[in-house]
């Protein structure tokens, strides 16, 4: 089967997630973009960066006359003021050499005809009078509609222009849009202005959706109360209004509500910043500032802001491709920092309006993503190391694995490792004498303390086969000792099952004997079976040998049994008695085989009779193993080797014969 693979504990994110999660956050943020709630989002990110860069003053010479609280205190007036005082701030601003007067006040119905003609009078010599109209929405015999309120013909026939008033609000009551109509007051203005002074070279081709620049707050152009002029106490200098463009409007800051533009005031990117509206003269100043300055702005197109928002996901993506959590959110800081430096130099350079708040958005839309995946396919791993390794090794190498899964591949690998396989000797014999609930209990007892040894040794438990273990050191994780490690556990198991024998004794249950076969080899190993079912396990021909090694303990009457590829990485820790050379089934070469000794002599003498014995000295030979009968009249491995010189003395060997025992049914 296709084995699975364990992540780092840094995890790369699949390149496939990765797009998954970019395309889906941009789609995201790209709906959010178009909501009414996310708009003044932007909007307010806007209006911060106008204030940040506003001058704070006017560049060009545009002065503002305001209708204020003072005027009316010092004119002791109620609004509207007789026309013919109008008429005398026309002359005096004619006379003072004002290039342009505006007035941002509709004077659509007629008055007094005495102060109409006036005022029309004052138009005439004056030359250079724009009047505003504007559109009102009205209720008339049912109907609902838009009407526009033009100035009264007389002063359209005096020679007053006329220019439209009307601002479009946005959804927050904020003026940030330049008018785009063709008779704009500010169109009208500048277009005067330019056949007076053909020097001046406007881009009068506004595209609509273009916004101010505003120069500053509330009184940022210069600004002189009404009453100054028609009631002048000589503080304002004779060559003030030369060449200004003079603007008239009304300035009555009774109460800073964003409602109150009824009192021609209105809210601005600076109502935060100053706690002011700004009233509609101003407001117009800095349009038509605005656009003689060609310092509109321009907001990114809707393609190229997506565009944008691709590349910022795709940044995000890759700056995330493996996962840690701190370096990714530096990473997600880095490019925050990027895009807002971005934002504020187009903004600052070339009057462009990259909406930010969308770009930043995605950017911790794409971490919180990225790491909830990463959080719940760090818990998924760690649920398939538990569940695939909990059986086998330890909680403590578990835990280890779930710390550093590198260690472990499960997809299948070829390592070097050390085999344990055991077994009970006679168990179908006395399991057939007991009843089931007996051999369960039996059994149970048996692998529950063979395997708290086992797992006490690092091992890895593979599998129960029947009454067998299957177990391996080296795998999952890497065992410079595992030879030694085996052993040990093979020793103490043995150890083990000698006190077991002594309690299953009282309780009158069969002596049983358990064989082990050890070998250290090259194996593959990892999640091997079928797609729905699998295991971690160990394949190879050093897998079959090892199991072949438990066998052969029953020809010879040891305990354990180990290839010399084990014996050579115990030597000099482990007492070790050689065994054999010995050819096991399905095998050409033959194996070395050793069982561990504590008794030096036994050792010695079987070193002795072995060497007589591959030497054909049968006499000396067979000297050296009654010994060791002598020593015990139970060792198995002197009484084999008796009765195979006692058949050699029949037929000899041949004549390449190299001591090995070929094994026809192990």
């Amino acid at each position: 089967m296709k084995g699975t693979t364990l992540t780092r504990s840094t995890p790369i994110v699949p390149a496939l997630i990765l797009g998954i999660f970019a395309v889906l956050c941009w789609v995201f943020v790209l709906l959010v973009s178009l909501t009414p709630a996310w708009k003044q989002v932007e909007f307010r990110l806007l209006d911060s960066m106008m204030v940040a860069s506003a001058p704070n003053k006017s560049a060009f010479p545009i002065t503002v006359v305001g209708i204020d609280e003072t005027s009316f205190a010092e004119l002791k007036l109620q609004w509207p003021w007789p026309r013919r005082l109008h008429a005398e701030l026309v002359d005096r601003l004619a006379a003072a050499g004002a290039a342009i007067i505006v007035f941002d006040i509709v004077f659509a119905e007629p008055s007094n005809k005495e102060d109409d003609q006036h005022f029309a009078d004052s138009i005439r010599r004056a030359g250079n009078v724009v009047l505003a109209a504007d559109r009102v929405y009205r209720e008339s015999s049912g109907v609902r509609q838009w009407q526009r309120l033009d100035p009264y013909p007389t002063f359209t026939e005096a020679g007053a222009q006329v220019g439209l008033a009307t601002v479009a609000l946005d959804a927050d009551l904020v003026i940030r849009q330049i008018p785009v109509s063709g008779d704009a007051l500010w169109r009208t203005v500048i277009v005067r202005l330019t056949q007076q002074y053909p020097e001046i070279t406007p881009n009068l081709g506004i595209s609509p959706g273009s916004l101010i620049r505003y120069a500053g707050g509330d009184h940022t152009f210069p600004y002189v109360s009404y009453h100054e002029i028609v009631k002048p106490t000589g503080s304002i200098p004779a060559d003030f209004f030369k060449d200004q463009v003079v603007i008239i409007g009304r300035d009555i800051k009774a109460s800073p509500d964003v409602e109150s533009a009824q009192a021609d005031l209105f809210a601005t990117p600076f109502l935060a910043s100053t706690g002011w509206l700004m009233p509609g003269a101003e407001v117009h100043a800095n349009i038509i500032e605005t656009v003689l300055g060609n310092n509109s702005i321009t907001r990114l197109s809707g393609g190229a802001m997506a565009a944008l928002l691709a590349l910022v996901a795709a940044a995000c993506a890759i700056t995330m491709r493996r996962w840690r959590p701190l370096w990714g959110a530096l990473g997600c800081a880095a490019i925050a920092a990027l895009i807002a430096a971005g934002v504020w130099g187009v903004f600052l350079k070339w009057n462009l309006w990259v909406p930010a708040g969308s770009s930043l958005a995605i950017i911790p839309l794409m971490y919180v993503s990225l790491g909830g995946w990463s959080y719940v396919t760090e818990q998924m791993r760690r649920k398939e190391i538990t569940r695939v390794f909990s059986l086998y090794v330890t909680p403590q190498v578990v835990d280890y694995l779930i710390a550093h899964p590198e260690r472990i591949n499960l997809g299948g690998e070829r390592r070097n490792i050390t085999l344990l396989f055991t077994d009970l000797a006679g168990f179908t014999t006395f399991s057939e004498a007991l009843s089931p609930e007996r051999v369960t209990y039996l059994l149970n007892r048996h692998f529950t303390g063979m395997t708290d040894i086992l797992l006490e040794h690092e091992g890895t438990l593979v599998q129960f086969i029947g009454d067998a273990i299957m177990a391996f050191w080296g795998a999952p994780l890497d065992d410079d000792d595992q030879a030694y490690h085996a052993v040990a556990t093979a020793i103490a198991m043995q150890k083990a099952m000698a006190e077991l024998r002594e309690e299953l004794a009282k309780e009158d249950l069969p002596q049983i004997r358990m064989r082990i076969g050890i070998h250290s080899g090259s194996a593959v190993v990892g999640n091997l079976g079928s797609a729905k079912r699998f295991g971690y396990t160990a394949v190879g021909d050093d897998v079959n040998l090892a199991a072949r090694l438990e066998g052969i303990n029953k020809l010879y009457g040891t305990g354990i049994m180990m290839s010399s590829d084990t014996a050579r990485q115990v030597e000099g820790r482990i007492a070790l008695r050689p065994v054999d050379r010995v050819i096991v089934k399905g095998k050409s070469q033959a194996v070395e085989v050793f069982t561990p000794c504590e008794n030096v002599k036994v050792t010695e003498l079987t070193e002795q009779a072995i060497h007589l014995f591959r030497s054909q000295e049968w006499d000396a030979a067979e000297t050296c193993l009654r010994e060791l009968l002598a020593i015990d009249p139970k060792d198995g491995i002197a009484s084999l080797y008796l009765k195979r010189i006692a058949a050699f003395r029949i037929t000899p060997p041949p004549a390449n014969w190299d001591g090995a025992m070929e094994l026809e049914k192990l």
